[in-house]
C-alpha cells in the first residue's frame, strides 16, 4: 500500500520538477531522467513512458518548446526541451503553491 501513496504524491510534483530542471538550460529526455534520479537521491526513478507524456503536456501548454539537435558524428539527433517565458511564470506560481501546501502539511503533521 505504501507504493500507492508514494506514487500519487510524486505524480503531483513532476511538472514542477521537470520545469525546474529546464530552468537553467535545454535538456533532452534521458538527461532529465538522469538528473531527476541523481538530484533526488533516487527518490524519482522515472521511465521514458512516464517522462514523455509530461513533456508533451508541458509543450501543449506552451510551457516548454522542443527542437531537434543535429547529428554529431556517431551521436544521433536528440530532441531538446527548453522552458518558455510562460513556463518560467508557471514554475514561479507552482512553487508558491508547493510552498503553501508543504507548510500546511507540516503544520498538520506536527500535531
Amino acid at each position: 500500500m505504501n507504493e500507492k501513496y508514494e506514487r500519487q504524491m510524486k505524480k503531483g510534483v513532476l511538472d514542477m520538477l521537470v520545469l525546474r530542471l529546464l530552468q537553467s538550460e535545454a535538456k533532452y529526455g534521458y538527461q532529465i531522467i538522469q538528473e531527476l534520479r541523481e538530484k533526488s537521491e533516487e527518490t524519482f526513478l522515472l521511465k521514458d513512458g512516464t517522462l514523455y507524456p509530461i513533456l508533451y503536456r508541458l509543450e501543449d501548454d506552451k510551457l516548454v518548446v522542443s527542437k531537434w539537435s543535429e547529428a554529431n558524428g556517431r551521436q544521433a539527433p536528440r530532441k531538446y526541451y527548453e522552458i518558455t517565458e510562460a513556463g518560467r511564470k508557471a514554475l514561479d506560481e507552482i512553487e508558491d503553491v508547493w510552498k503553501r501546501i508543504s507548510h500546511g502539511i507540516s503544520k498538520i503533521m506536527e500535531e
